[in-house]
């Protein structure tokens, strides 16, 4: 195993200087307060706006403080009722333990507008002194002279619903089960936050980072703007996170230098924007912020105008790892068909994926696709026997196992029944929505948390297509690769996805500088063999970047071409990397 160079906190550089960021809560409000006597006014109303997550009561005890209003206004005392709420997001929560639908509902749905409304006639109303107006959605209430946004990264927010520290907006569900937050969370609140968050957007004067809490951060909406705009003119990378699971292996431990003393790492999310952050760095501080914000508003220059027009201010693309070194199976599985998740979720596409193995042990294997002749009513009865405890469930009779090696690059179309066996490392290239997992059967083992996990069979047996049998898998989906180009130095390679899913894949191998051009298209990117190589501008647009083995680099279709080479004790030897982006004429 090598010694691990891996970097785990990747940033774009924004300014040298380090006194644009202003750090801690006292020397925050320290700064609103001089914005404040800036304004000149007898009267000032502050609002401080908070993304769900954010420690409310640490931003009051430091507005109390340091800034002593006059008055200051909780937004949360104007919500509706907790039973109002429940029965309004009931239709996209659902009953069901993982699934909810999308929804359109705007932030103003979950306050009582008539109260709102009195609140703002009455701040406008008010004679001179400072009124502060904080929590989710304190826009709503007025027109500010000094709006702030505090923002956190969804990483962040499951951290904290994990330790019961945060539930959902608008209710009292603090002890929920993580999975059920987790799920309102995805489904609801964190749509609903976003729309909010753009539609103020260009109003907002300063953003805080309250990520790490006693650290809270703050830099003025002109610097927050030129950090996205430095982001979208060249390569980047967002803020990677691991997690354990109950099939977790050893490997992401050695290679990405994480904590020894956890069970495992079964995940590690190197390519997930809506949920990943961003690091900006100025001077000597960095400023972390949702990589889903540059989506959200650079969405044109990040993927392109073509892939825009198709998914709007949505990523598409998604790279994750899967570690099941000295580790278990996952999961049997199958995702759902299109249509099927249109109908049922309220997604306009759907989770295709591939499997590409970036290591693999003599016994490491993959399930995909079923036996020829399936007895499918068979299978699916000895799978509901065995969710309700009767008996295992005999994958092998069922499903075809096949041997992995390592580059070994594995199609998962919509559909398709599989899973990757232990002792391997799967790089994982998806579409984005990327909750939509029908677990068939785990194996007869327990989550973490010492609990069964949920598996999905009344909705796994209704999307399953059982004519992918072993012939039409080896012949479509194992392997399925076409040589571009070859010459001395360089070879591509095409290695998937499938016809019906919309992202291609190309493979590299190089020992000397590759050209890549964008075609104003979104590029995501992965080392897949080499220690290190360097990702330079032709005409110095951006400064050169070190990207090393497993690391995932993000090409906005605003950079137009870009060349990768061998880099340091790579030099000279003989690397790979695997490119994804979407196809023309999807």
């Amino acid at each position: 195993m090598m010694v691990s160079n891996y970097e785990k906190f990747p940033f774009v550089e924004v300014s040298k200087s380090g006194d644009k960021c202003v750090v801690g809560w006292q020397n925050i409000v320290n700064e609103i307060k001089d914005l404040i006597r800036a304004k000149s006014k007898n009267r000032t109303i502050v609002g401080i706006d908070l993304y769900h997550g954010v420690q409310a009561d640490q931003v009051r005890s430091a507005i109390t403080e340091y800034l002593k209003p006059d008055v200051i206004i909780n937004t949360n005392d104007f919500l509706k009722s907790v039973d109002e709420i429940q029965e309004m997001v009931y239709p996209f929560v659902t009953d069901d333990q993982i699934f909810g639908k999308m929804n359109s509902l705007q932030i103003s749905d979950f306050f009582d507008l008539e109260k709102v409304n009195n609140e703002r006639e009455a701040v406008a109303e008010s004679g001179s002194g400072t009124v502060v107006i904080y929590g989710e959605g304190a826009a709503l209430f007025a027109d500010c002279d000094v709006l702030i946004y505090v923002d956190l990264a969804r990483w962040e927010i499951q951290k904290r619903m994990k330790r019961n520290e945060v539930g959902n907006f608008g209710t009292d569900n603090l002890d929920e089960s993580f999975a059920l937050k987790y799920k309102q969370a995805y489904f609801l609140d964190w749509r609903v936050l976003d729309r909010h968050k753009v539609a103020f957007f260009d109003q907002i004067d300063y953003f805080v980072d309250a990520n790490v809490s006693e650290q809270a951060k703050m830099i003025s909406a002109e610097d927050y703007n030129a950090g996205l705009d430095a982001a979208v003119k060249q390569p980047f990378r967002v803020v990677p996170f691991f997690d354990p699971g109950p099939w977790g292996g050893q490997w992401l431990k050695e290679v990405v230098d994480l904590d020894r003393t956890e069970v495992n790492f079964a995940w590690g999310f190197d390519c997930v924007p809506e949920e990943n952050s961003l690091l900006f760095k100025f001077g000597e501080h960095t400023f972390e912020l949702p990589s889903i914000n540059l989506v959200l508003k650079r969405p044109e220059q990040l993927l392109g105008k073509s892939v825009y027009d198709v998914f709007g201010a949505e990523f598409p693309i998604r790279f994750d790892f899967l570690d099941t070194m000295d580790g278990g199976n996952l999961s049997l599985q199958v995702h759902p068909t299109k249509a099927y998740i249109k109908e049922h979720f309220g997604m306009d596409y759907t989770q295709d994926e591939s499997y590409y193995f970036l290591e693999a042990e003599e016994d490491a294997c993959v399930y995909l696709g079923t036996k020829k002749d399936v007895d499918s009513e068979g299978m699916i009865a000895e799978l509901e026997e065995a969710q309700k405890g009767i008996s295992d469930f005999d994958a092998d009779k069922y499903v075809n196992k096949m041997s992995v090696k390592k580059h070994d690059h594995i199609l998962i179309p919509a559909g398709t029944i599989h899973c990757s066996g232990k002792n391997a490392v799967v790089l994982e290239i998806s579409a984005t929505p990327y909750i939509f997992t029908f677990k068939l059967w785990d194996w007869g083992r327990l989550g973490l948390d010492g609990l069964p996990r949920p598996i999905n069979i009344e909705h796994g047996k209704k999307v399953i297509d059982w004519t992918r049998d072993d012939a039409w898998v080896k012949e479509n989906l194992f392997n399925n690769i076409t040589e571009i180009s070859k010459n001395e130095h360089v070879k591509e390679e095409s290695t998937g996805l499938y016809q019906t899913q919309f992202i291609e894949t190309r493979r590299h191998w190089f020992d000397d500088t590759v050209v890549h051009q964008t075609n104003g298209n979104l590029n995501v990117v992965n080392l897949v063999e080499g220690e290190e190589v360097i990702i330079e501008s032709p005409d110095n647009r951006f400064e050169p970047q070190i990207i090393h083995y497993a690391e995932t680099f993000i090409v906005p279709a605003n950079v137009d071409v870009y060349t990768v080479r061998p880099y340091g004790k790579s030099t000279g030897k003989k690397c790979a990397t695997v490119k994804a982006y979407v196809r023309e004429g999807i």
